[in-house]
């Protein structure tokens, strides 16, 4: 497995971790009749906290939309190199940072976090197309 694959493993675990956080910030703040029901009506309001939790794993998997995809370029196209291997954990360093960042409101370095991840990935496109 490539250096960049294992990121992307990497990538895909951190983001199970953080949904399962998020799960358990939910069961404790709300109750496991409002977490295992349905949701067909109105959700309570939600904590702070909670709220940051969902959105940091809405944000983790649109990031995953794009880091995938430029792994597999990479990966598929055999152009790893150490600009490529770099970038991918890069990407999984800035994913880790984020969550505590978005979850305890870090500003401005949650919004530096995410571009950090975001410019890892558009360094493995960019990449793979040079």
């Amino acid at each position: 497995m490539t250096p960049e694959l294992t990121a992307l493993t990497a990538a895909v675990l951190l983001q199970a971790l953080t949904l399962a956080l998020m799960a358990a910030v939910a069961n404790r703040e709300l109750g496991h009749r409002v977490t295992t029901g349905p949701r067909d009506g109105q959700m309570p309001k939600v904590s702070p906290l909670l709220g940051r939790l969902l959105r940091t794993v809405t944000n983790g998997f649109e990031g995953l939309v794009m880091f995938a995809p430029a792994v597999l370029v990479v990966a598929l196209s055999g152009q790893s190199d150490s600009v490529t291997q770099a970038a991918a954990w890069v990407y999984v360093a800035a994913r880790l940072l984020y969550v505590p960042a978005y979850a305890f409101g870090w500003v401005p370095w949650r919004s530096a976090i995410w571009g950090v991840g975001l410019a890892a990935t558009l360094a493995l496109l960019i990449s793979a197309l040079i």
